[in-house]
């Protein structure tokens, strides 16, 4: 059996910026705050961290600030994912060489690449790697989706040992599970499907929420896997309100707004994204209110 990455929840960090670049003095805040309050796993420089609008030198600064300042407290996994094979591979090799525990491989977005496309890519990737790598479906911001006996075929790969599933068809996501047995761990990548991918036999989750909320977003694993499924599902359709909100605009952007609330950097996104509209803000501050966040 290979070795798990991380049991329970993994943050999906934003990364602060401000016009001049990362704000690595609130980037260090929001890591501390993760770890102090429980988080299991951090992932720097995904979709949450606006990897697609980061040039290249910030993008392995910010990677490496996060594995220089977490110290080996928990896991650090790497966004290293691209539709442009060759940068994978770059940015998986430097990834390894600066200490990440493990690589997060998106699907080749706006490509539309084939089954066949997206199995030769991952291959050449893992071959690359030396540290784990978590594959990543999310078909409704790259435009492909990765089926599950495309999966199963890369779970034989020694280096191929999980995957977030963000499709939102638990259907699909069963059709994995039962396919890829313990070749490879699932974590749910919407924060609204926890539970019910743990039922299927995920691992956790890989979350925007646990932005906001690390101990909570964990907690709802740890009870769950500690065989309190009745508090794990109690947890989670309270927080749905929250994790609405948290999805009202394209993420990152109500994340963004909800860690600038709580005092983690400016609301400043990079365009094509721009700050959250001012009514759906008042529903997420709202909200966070409620639980004592601000």
């Amino acid at each position: 059996m290979k070795k798990t990455v991380f049991t329970g929840a993994a943050t999906a960090l934003v990364t602060p910026l401000t016009e001049s670049g990362i704000d690595f003095e609130n980037f260090g805040k929001l890591i501390d705050f993760q770890i102090e309050k429980g988080i299991d796993a951090l992932v720097a420089v995904g979709t949450t961290g606006e990897g697609s609008t980061l040039d290249d030198a910030e993008h392995k600064a910010a990677i490496k600030y996060c594995v220089e300042r977490v110290a080996g407290r928990v896991p650090v996994i790497a966004g290293t994912g691209s539709n442009d094979i060759n940068y994978a591979i770059e940015l998986t090799k430097y990834s390894c060489a600066v200490g990440a525990d493990a690589m997060l491989l998106v699907t080749p977005y706006y490509n539309k690449a084939t089954q066949t496309g997206m199995e030769l890519s991952f291959l050449k990737i893992a071959e690359v790697s030396s540290k784990p790598c978590i594959l990543y479906n999310v078909p409704s911001r790259t435009g492909c989706n990765l089926l599950p006996a495309t999966a199963a075929r890369l779970a034989e790969h020694d280096n191929i040992v999980a995957i977030k599933e963000a499709c939102g068809n638990i259907s699909q996501i069963a059709e994995l599970a039962a396919f890829v047995g313990d070749k490879m761990d699932i974590y749910s990548g919407n924060d609204d499907q926890i539970v019910p991918i743990m039922s299927l036999g995920g691992k956790g989750v890989i979350s925007v929420l646990s932005n906001i909320l690390p101990t909570e977003t964990s907690a709802i694993c740890k009870k769950f896997l500690a065989g309190d499924v009745a508090g794990a599902r109690e947890m989670q359709l309270h927080y749905i309100p929250l994790i609405n909100a948290l999805f009202s605009e394209v993420n990152p952007i109500p994340a963004k707004a909800a860690c600038a609330a709580m005092g983690f950097g400016e609301n400043y996104l990079r365009l094509p994204l721009t700050p959250m509209s001012a009514d759906k803000e008042a529903v997420l501050l709202d909200l966070m209110r409620a639980e004592n966040l601000i």
